[in-house]
């Protein structure tokens, strides 16, 4: 695990440092490099998780949950179309306090955008 995430993270000699000494991103990194240095039989990433700013990072990690998509459950939470588009194979929109399930990404960003700007 820890060889792991030194390789996903890229913190360099940072990864020994105390958590606090981290900044932000490092710390998502991090936190989303021991997520997926775990198997599961599902992973619930919320939007924000994968959203690194660090280019050599999201690769790696998005080529990882690509992998992963053959044998577990991803549930992604986004209102970024691109991140849904990357990992999803079908879709739900929460409104009103009910889901409604897609089997296609373009019915539900449909029932998303009517509602968003309708």
């Amino acid at each position: 695990v820890e060889s792991f995430c030194r390789w996903l993270c890229g913190l360099g000699e940072y990864f020994d440092q105390p958590m606090g000494t981290y900044s932000s991103g490092m710390r998502a990194r991090f936190s989303f490099a021991l997520m997926l240095a775990l198997d599961f039989d599902m992973y619930l990433i919320d939007e924000g998780m994968p959203g690194s700013t660090d280019v050599e990072f999201n690769r790696k990690a998005g080529d990882i949950l690509k992998e992963r998509l053959s044998s577990t459950t991803i549930i992604i939470v986004s209102h970024q179309p691109a991140t849904l588009e990357k990992f999803a194979s079908s879709a739900g929109v929460l409104m009103g306090g009910k889901l409604y399930m897609f089997d296609t990404l373009e019915e539900a960003k449909q029932l998303y955008d009517y509602e968003t700007q309708g």
